[in-house]
């Protein structure tokens, strides 16, 4: 496991951080020995009542009556009832700031800016939430948007969230399946929808795919159309009226609807790419007091600062991302390819905007660095205090070229959670150091550790990410899903009362986390268990890779190692080449690590959240069946895999 130290916060950054600011508070307040993290989140995880109160008033958190119970039994999984009593709405906590300082700006593409401010914002989420009253959405109705990473995706959630209602989101880009397999199971009343969307300069029009979907859809009552690419066609949609048209002006109040903690607020969908997407429940107040400690405390937010994430209305890093409202700052919307019309495209937003954090995935890193992009030559990044990144494990030559290539100043903040929990188990500290290849520390009240197969925990040894004790942003419950058994089946099947999250990672001595894989997708050759990222991290720093995925094979009782590799223009798998790969693997890796077969492709199969799909590989190679194709951005990279072993 590596161990050297990239960078180091300076005494001014580390001491004017509201992390600072709260352990400090702790420390003295329950005299504990020291202020360093380690020793408050091993607090924080033995007084979990006394730890959220204390993030419930750090916050500020804004409600109508207090809770009378922090929580009523934190070793309760699943079931834990958290802040019984309390009454508050989360888009009250996302819309206390009215004035004229920016609440957004948004390039879709090069092709649309726009900015809005706080009070606009304000004003508009009061005409939608009105509208909305009057095509009859009320408390828990479903509210469902098909909608590009835009204001009015914003404006429409906080509208839903002020009513009562319950929000669930994808992008335009997935397919009709893909939407249909989602919003089937929750019945909406209503759909947010643009006429279309940009990718790479190319207008794509999303009204013949939406009628597709409405056509199997029948829960929809009324259809809310926005204009995006000015070719809106209202009257050829079915039950739609414009956004215009629901968000006229009107002299009713925005009202709060003051609901308890575990309101549902959102629901989420696992990726499905192994069955029909899970849909999962969030309440109100657990995603919101999850996302205020994580923003103001593990990422440092402040209201002064302007903030991006590149993500999707599907992706879950959308709702923690929007939740930063909460803390005043200014977001960042962008909608599109990230490398249009040049892979620099995000770096010269980031530098003429100021942005403070910038958001991405390991994916994006990983391909500005093989597209030959150094980003200390379009600007020093004055204003970047934190870059974030998730999705997948951040290799440590991503690690390197970050400190190298684009800021040598700057929390690298790798962020590791999910769909699942709305958050991070395991992100940044602006206290703490970054060592390559850690992430920085376990999440502040997350009582995360690593198991082995016995449920024995290990330090500085590979096995499952398990949370040992109940948290505010634990799912409510799936939809659909009466008796709880699919969602005790998800999480607690494997260790009772034990959380277990399906990926595979080593807790240092020091606190850090290094991910290594899902563990789903485990390689097992000769009883030994490894890491796809492992080998990920050798195989695609090597020039002639341009993408791999790693799977097991089974044969005769043990599992043979498998890579697919798509190789850069003018390279081919030759036996020179493989013989090139395998040595990387076995000198960086260890002789188990190496492959049994090399195998070259033209396409690696990608979620559309740009997460590898090994496990819809393994199962064509095992000639079982890939049940939710539409959850990938490139679906006909599949029909590689058929028959390619023979």
């Amino acid at each position: 496991m590596a161990e050297e130290l990239l960078w180091k916060p300076s005494e001014e950054f580390k001491t004017t951080s509201k992390m600072y600011e709260f352990l400090t508070r702790i420390s003295e307040k329950y005299y504990l020995p020291d202020n360093k993290y380690q020793t408050i989140h091993k607090w924080s995880v033995n007084n979990v009542g006394s730890f959220w109160a204390e993030i419930w008033d750090f916050c500020n958190i804004k409600f109508s009556q207090r809770f009378d119970k922090v929580v009523d039994d934190p070793k309760k999984m699943p079931g834990a009832k958290w802040f019984s009593g309390a009454r508050l709405n989360f888009a009250e906590n996302l819309l206390c700031r009215k004035d004229e300082h920016k609440a957004l700006i948004f390039h879709g593409e090069n092709s649309v800016r726009r900015e809005v401010t706080y009070l606009e914002l304000y004003d508009e989420v009061r005409k939608v939430s009105a509208g909305l009253k009057r095509l009859g959405v009320k408390k828990r109705d479903r509210v469902a948007a098909f909608m590009p990473n835009m204001p009015e995706t914003i404006i429409g959630m906080l509208a839903t969230a002020s009513i009562g209602a319950i929000w669930s989101s994808t992008s335009p880009d997935f397919g009709i399946k893909g939407v249909l397999d989602r919003f089937s199971q929750i019945g909406p009343k209503v759909i947010f929808a643009a006429d279309g969307y940009y990718y790479k300069g190319k207008k794509f029009d999303s009204q013949e795919k939406l009628k597709s979907i409405l056509h199997d859809l029948p829960s929809v009552e009324s259809v809310v159309l926005v204009n995006y690419t000015d070719t809106l066609d209202v009257k050829s949609m079915p039950k739609a009226i414009g956004w215009e048209d629901l968000a006229q002006e009107t002299e009713e109040m925005l009202t709060f609807e003051q609901l308890p903690f575990d309101h549902p607020l959102y629901i989420m969908y696992s990726s499905g790419t192994t069955g029909l997407p899970k849909s999962i429940v969030h309440s109100a107040g657990g995603t919101l007091i999850q996302h205020l400690k994580e923003l103001i405390l593990h990422s440092n937010m402040q209201s002064d600062q302007t903030v991006f994430y590149y993500t999707t209305c599907g992706w879950m890093m959308w709702n923690w991302f929007v939740s930063s409202l909460a803390v005043g700052v200014t977001l960042v919307l962008y909608d599109g390819n990230p490398f249009y019309p040049g892979p620099e495209s995000l770096l010269k937003i980031a530098d003429e905007l100021n942005i403070t954090f910038f958001g991405t995935s390991a994916k994006y890193i990983a391909s500005l660095e093989s597209a030959g992009v150094i980003p200390k030559n379009i600007s020093d990044f004055p204003h970047l205090k934190v870059i974030a990144s998730t999705g997948s494990p951040l290799t440590n030559e991503s690690y390197e070229y970050v400190y190298r290539d684009w800021k040598s100043d700057v929390q690298l903040s790798s962020i590791a959670g999910g769909t699942d929990i709305i958050s991070c188990f395991m992100l940044g500290s602006p206290t703490l150091p970054v060592y390559e290849g850690e992430i920085q520390c376990r999440g502040l009240g997350m009582d995360v550790d690593c198991f082995d197969d016995d449920g024995k925990s290990l330090v500085n040894e590979q096995g499952e990410l398990v949370c040992k004790s109940a948290f505010p942003s634990m799912p409510i419950k799936f939809w659909n899903d009466e008796g709880g058994e699919k969602y005790f089946n998800a999480y607690f099947s494997e260790f009772p009362g034990i959380w277990r999250h399906g990926d595979n990672v080593v807790i240092s001595d020091h606190g850090g986390v290094t991910m290594y894989g899902r563990s789903d997708a485990t390689l097992n050759p000769q009883g030994v268990r490894i890491g796809t990222a492992e080998i990920y991290r050798v195989v695609e720093n090597m020039e002639e890779v341009e993408d791999s995925v790693v799977v097991g094979k089974k044969k005769d009782g043990d599992e043979l190692v498998v890579i697919f590799v798509k190789l850069n223009i003018g390279y081919s798998l030759d036996e020179e080449m493989r013989t090139k790969i395998k040595k990387q693997i076995s000198t960086n890796c260890s002789p188990r690590h190496v492959p049994a077969i090399i195998k070259d492709v033209p396409d690696i199969p990608h979620t559309i959240n740009g997460k590898k799909v090994e496990i819809a590989v393994k199962n064509i190679i095992h000639g079982q069946p890939v049940k939710n194709k539409d959850a990938l951005a490139n679906p006909e990279s599949l029909e590689f895999y058929y028959d390619i072993l023979g």
